[in-house]
């Protein structure tokens, strides 16, 4: 009965020592998650890279790849240039985002405040409150990839959620679930942390025999 007991509670000892191993690792991985998505919205200023992305659906299947390049310029501008299979290009000035589409020579412009609220992209641009519009959702470490998971306060925008994946403590990969059950992914590479990037780059002018659809809204003049 004695050696009974005895292997009874060394299991117990046992499997109280994995739950506290556990516990201290996922303590661990939150604790760099939340450091690396913080390092990322507020000391990284300006990012360039090439990307690729890929849309899929539901049952998993490829329904469409992409490819081009990121540039961001905190705060509040980026542009996404798609270069294949089809070229367009994003660009969020500050005030309005412009999507030019040059196959179908049109450009659409809206305004950026209220096409990037509670979406994944104000994480990219990086407005002081982007953080404030999304719950901490867990981080988890695959390999050499650190994944933190962020979810929107607000589901209206159409995303679930977004996993962020942090190489050598460096943004290469994001993952973004929408409400009809498809998952974007993008991975970057060659990626540029705060180098000068041309300003001209987050400025936009309608090129002449392009059709614009939508009004951009003005900036307020900034009294000295």
């Amino acid at each position: 009965m004695r050696q009974k007991m005895n292997k009874s509670n060394t299991l117990c000892l046992a499997t109280l020592l994995l739950i506290v191993v556990q516990a201290k690792a996922d303590s661990a991985a939150d604790e760099l998650g939340q450091r690396l998505i913080n390092d990322f919205v507020n000391n990284v200023i300006t990012l360039e890279g090439d990307f690729e992305q890929s849309l899929i659906d539901a049952e998993g299947t490829v329904i469409d790849r992409s490819s081009g390049t990121l540039e961001i310029e905190r705060p509040r501008r980026f542009r996404w240039s798609y270069s294949d299979p089809y070229e367009q290009w994003l660009v969020a000035d500050g005030v309005n985002i412009w999507s030019y589409d040059l196959d179908l020579e049109q450009v659409t412009v809206k305004p950026q405040a209220e096409v990037l609220a509670n979406t994944p992209a104000l994480l990219l641009g990086g407005s002081d409150q982007a953080l404030e519009q999304f719950d901490y959702g867990g981080t988890t470490v695959e390999k050499v990839t650190t994944w933190v998971r962020l979810e929107p306060k607000d589901k209206s925008s159409g995303f679930n959620r977004v996993e962020l994946g942090f190489i050598n403590e460096q943004l290469r990969r994001m993952i973004f679930y929408d409400n009809l059950e498809q998952t974007t992914l993008i991975a970057l590479d060659e990626v540029r942390i705060n180098e000068p990037i041309d300003d001209e780059r987050f400025h936009f002018a309608v090129p002449p025999g392009v059709d614009l659809v939508g009004t951009p809204v003005v900036a307020e003049a900034k009294i000295p």
